[in-house]
C-alpha cells in the first residue's frame, strides 16, 4: 500500500491544508524544520534516550491469559501504553514535538486537550524542557476531568476554560488555533493527535508509530509471527495509527479502529465519524465529520473525553477509503462493560477510551481460533474516568 501523505500535504482527497493565510507561513515552517531535524542523529538518539529514560519505552506486550480464556478464541495481547509515564500513549508525541519547538526556538507552548492526557503530556514535557505552557479545555471536559486539570496546573500549565460551542475538544481546538494565528512567531501549537493541517496528521503519527515498531519486535518475539488482527480505539487516531502505520504493508494483519457510539449508532449521540459521517472540511483538515443536512458540525457524544470530537484524523479516513482499515463502533455502555471485565480479569483499569477498543477486541477473539493472536493497543490508564464510571453505574442502575 502506499503511504502518505504526498507534497501537498494529502492522504489520497483527505487531509490538505486549509487554513488562513496568516497561518501558511508557520505551517511550512514547521514542515521544513521536521524534514531537517526527523534526520538528524542526535535528535534521533535524544529522543530514544528520552523514550527509555523518562516514558519508561518499550511498554510490554503483555499476554491477558484469563481475558483470553473469558473470549474462548484467539490469544489476546495488550500493548502497554497505560504504563508510559504520564498513564497513556500521548508522551511519545510531545516529547517528539517538544525537542522540534525547542529547536526551532519557539519560548511557548500551546495545545488542545479532550481527557486531558494530551494536556498533562504537554505540560509534563514543558516542566521537563523549561518553556511556557498554555492548555485549552473544554469546560465540560473540565468538569469531566478534574483530576487532569490539577495535574497540569501542578505541573505549572495554565489552563484555560473554553464555554463556547459544545465546551468539549471541537471547542478547545477552534480557541488553541485563535490563540495560535495571534501569537503565531513565538508560540509552538502541538497538536495532539493526527489531526489537523499538513504537517501534523504525518508528525503525530511518526511520533507514536514507536507503539507499532515495539509490537513487531515484540510479538515476533513471544509468537514467532505477526498478529492475525490489531484493534485500537479512534478519536482522532493517534494511538491507532501510532499501531497501525509499521503494519500498513503486512496486508494479513487486519487493522480495526473502535469509534465511539455512544447512545448507540441510530440514536445521534454519538463520535463515530467514519460510521456516520460525511466528508467535509474542519480545523484545516478534510476528512469525515459528523455533519448535518446543511453541512454544519453536529455535536459528538461519548463517555469518553477523548473520543469525543466530530471526525477523525484524514489518514484514518484514508485507510478507510482504500479498505486496509475496518472502523467499527462501541457503545458507552459496551465500554464500561469492558473496562469492569479487564478490571475483574487481569487487575488493568484501562482508561475509557481504551476500552472501548477492548470491548471490540473481545468480541473479535470470541469468533477467531485458538490458534489466531489479537492485539489491543491499551492506549491509556482508567484513574481519570473513576468519577465518570460511578456516575454511569449509578445512573444505570
Amino acid at each position: 500500500m502506499r503511504k502518505g501523505p504526498d507534497k501537498r500535504g494529502r492522504f489520497g482527497p483527505f487531509g490538505g491544508r486549509y487554513v488562513p493565510e496568516t497561518l501558511m507561513p508557520a505551517l511550512l515552517e514547521l514542515e521544513k524544520a521536521y524534514a531537517r531535524w526527523k534526520r538528524d542523529p542526535e535528535f534521533r538518539r535524544e529522543l530514544d534516550r528520552l523514550g527509555r529514560e523518562y516514558t519508561g519505552r518499550e511498554t510490554p506486550l503483555y499476554y491477558a491469559r484469563r481475558l483470553s480464556e473469558h473470549a474462548g478464541g484467539a490469544r489476546i495481547y495488550l500493548k502497554r501504553e497505560d504504563l508510559c509515564h504520564t498513564g497513556a500513549h500521548k508522551i511519545n508525541n510531545t516529547l517528539g514535538q517538544g525537542l522540534l519547538a525547542r529547536r526551532m526556538g519557539k519560548r511557548r507552548v500551546i495545545a488542545e486537550t479532550g481527557a486531558g492526557q494530551h494536556g498533562v503530556a504537554t505540560a509534563t514535557m514543558a516542566a521537563l524542557f523549561g518553556i511556557e505552557c498554555e492548555i485549552f479545555m473544554g469546560a465540560e471536559d473540565v468538569r469531566r476531568q478534574a483530576l487532569n486539570v490539577f495535574r497540569m496546573e501542578l505541573l505549572g500549565a495554565s489552563v484555560r476554560s473554553v464555554d463556547s460551542g459544545s465546551r468539549t475538544l471541537k471547542d478547545a481546538i477552534n480557541e488553541a488555533m485563535r490563540d495560535w494565528v495571534t501569537n503565531v512567531e513565538t508560540t509552538y501549537y502541538l497538536v495532539g493527535s493526527t489531526m489537523g493541517p499538513h504537517p501534523y496528521p504525518m508528525i503525530v503519527r511518526d511520533f507514536q508509530s514507536v507503539i507499532g515498531r515495539e509490537v513487531r519486535r515484540q510479538i515476533r518475539r513471544l509468537e514467532g509471527r505477526l498478529p492475525d488482527l490489531l484493534v485500537a480505539c479512534v478519536g482522532g487516531g493517534s494511538n491507532a495509527m501510532g499501531l497501525f502505520y509499521p503494519f500498513l504493508g503486512d496486508r494479513q494483519v487486519a487493522l480495526v479502529g473502535v469509534e465511539a457510539a455512544g447512545a448507540g449508532l441510530d440514536s445521534g449521540a454519538h463520535s463515530a465519524s467514519i460510521c456516520r459521517g460525511q466528508i467535509g472540511i474542519l480545523h484545516g483538515k478534510k476528512t469525515y465529520l459528523l455533519q448535518d443536512e446543511l453541512g454544519q458540525i453536529r455535536e459528538a457524544h461519548s463517555i469518553a473525553p477523548g473520543l469525543d470530537y466530530p471526525g477523525v484524523g484524514p489518514e484514518h479516513a484514508w485507510l478507510h477509503e482504500t479498505g486496509r482499515a475496518r472502523y467499527v463502533a462501541v457503545t458507552d455502555a459496551e465500554a464500561v462493560e469492558a473496562l469492569e471485565l479487564l478490571a475483574r480479569t487481569e487487575g488493568v483499569i484501562a482508561a475509557l477510551e481504551s476500552a472501548h477498543a477492548v470491548a471490540y477486541g473481545v468480541r473479535a477473539a470470541r469468533e477467531m481460533g485458538r490458534d489466531r493472536i489479537v492485539v489491543v493497543n491499551l492506549s491509556g490508564r482508567g484513574d481519570k474516568d473513576m468519577p465518570a464510571v460511578a456516575e454511569y453505574r449509578r445512573r444505570s442502575s
